[in-house]
């Protein structure tokens, strides 16, 4: 009886109007929640085809369908803290919960979340307040990240920074800026070496130097030889030298003062393109720049003054870490008081082909689906994905003047269809009376 199917209708749009009110007053709840994505309610027609030609009609109703649009981004908010993160763009930060840790995260499914205010807890982990574990590639000892897989999360490991750490970073190159005193090379000099010590860390963070002594050739008769010797020694090894090389400097007009020839007595090799000494030290091979031949910069020979010009070297002595941030790239930097900076690890973004179809979870989390698509982990800023950004968190994407209007549709078409089941009743009550 058609009768019948508009009162189902009617009960239909009941129903899927309050699925739609529970969309809209969950959006409005989660205005000022950061990282929420807001959820829809689509409805569709249902249609009972009835006998063709019969002259009567079956209403079919409406069915609802809830969608978040997990695809959207809301605005970024600046903060005060460096481990508070937002992703700008496309992907997603790999999280677990503190409960998978205990477990192993092999027994529990990878996690993801668009943003989080993430704080170290009793162990160094790092965590938001409601317990989202912050996910990441270690980093090895020299700061570079090695080769992981991108299609499974075995690889990644819970991000643990130990703000009571100490570190150093040993001394791999060096740049010697020298002058050396054209007179000193003159025939009757005195033929005295000059001394020279510059300062650099080992591996241990422990202070030792490279001893240099530059000795002038002097001439058998009148006139300049423009030749040193140059011997450096490594006070890590007891004094033993480790280079000795025979300098000669240009005296033209065009290049006087520059370097015109270095020749390898012993040691490591000079390199003539690019101005370096290959030497090696107790903790391993260093570079040091001497400057390349006719380079006014590096080793020159000028007047009667013997003074370094210009003394540069990486590597810093042990210091204790004093901050942590992270880069648009996704690596984690940590800061020691010395000014040694180190990355620590790098957290990568996780990205899948439909990101509406991700099961959502509490706390703005998400789950990969047989929807979704099998994830991938991109560097941030690489790829289809966005970047990484520190002392920032993602807003809500509700709009909330937009969810007040669909409100007020809501109401106005959960009343209409109330108002149809109202009628309904009326034409039944209509059909009893026929009887009296």
């Amino acid at each position: 009886m058609t009768i019948s199917s508009a009162l189902s209708a009617g009960v239909a749009g009941l129903n899927a109007n309050a699925t739609r009110l529970a969309t809209v007053s969950d959006n409005i709840a989660n205005s000022n929640t950061y990282g929420y994505k807001r959820a829809t309610a689509e409805f569709r027609s249902f249609v009972i085809n009835g006998t063709q030609g019969s002259g009567t009609y079956s209403a079919g109703g409406v069915q609802a369908s809830t969608t978040r649009l997990i695809d959207e981004h809301g605005p970024l908010v600046a903060t005060s803290h460096p481990l508070d993160i937002a992703v700008s763009g496309r992907g997603m930060l790999p999280v677990t919960t503190e409960v998978a840790l205990d477990v192993g995260l092999d027994d529990e499914p990878m996690m993801m979340t668009t943003t989080g205010s993430f704080r170290t807890d009793a162990s160094g982990i790092l965590k938001t307040e409601t317990g989202l574990v912050l996910l990441g590639w270690a980093a090895d000892a020299d700061g570079t990240i090695p080769t992981n897989a991108r299609d499974t999360a075995t690889d990644l490991e819970p991000v643990v920074i130990n703000f009571n750490q100490t570190s150093g970073d040993p001394t791999t190159e060096m740049g010697l800026g020298i002058n050396l005193p054209a007179t000193e090379t003159e025939f009757g000099s005195s033929g005295d070496s000059l001394p020279l010590s510059v300062e650099y860390f080992g591996n241990l963070g422990t202070s030792e130097s490279l001893d240099i002594t530059f000795t002038p050739t002097i001439p058998a008769a009148a006139g300049m030889s423009n030749e040193w010797t140059m011997v450096i020694a490594d006070s890590a090894q007891a004094g033993a030298v480790i280079g000795e090389y025979t300098v000669v400097f240009d005296d033209s007009r065009a290049n006087g003062g520059t370097l015109q020839s270095v020749t390898v007595v012993s040691g490591g090799t000079y390199d003539s393109a690019t101005g370096v000494l290959d030497l090696t030290v107790a903790g391993g091979p260093m570079s040091v720049t001497i400057g390349r031949l006719g380079d006014p910069n590096g080793l020159t020979q000028l007047s009667d003054s013997f003074a370094p010009t210009s003394i540069t070297k990486d590597g810093s002595p042990v210091g204790n870490l004093t901050a942590v941030e992270i880069d648009a790239n996704g690596y984690i930097q940590a800061t020691y008081d010395t000014g040694f900076t180190r990355t620590i690890y790098q957290v990568p973004l996780v990205d899948v082909p439909n990101p509406n179809a991700l099961i959502s979870l509490s706390d703005q989390a998400y789950q990969v689906s047989p929807n979704s698509g099998s994830f991938f982990l991109w560097d941030a800023g690489d790829g289809p994905t966005g970047e990484i950004s520190g002392f920032a968190r993602e807003g809500s994407t509700t709009d909330v003047a937009g969810e007040l209007t669909t409100l007020i549709q809501t109401q106005r078409a959960y009343s209409s269809n109330a108002k149809v089941i109202q009628t309904v009743d009326e034409m039944l009550q209509e059909t009893t009376n026929i009887k009296r």
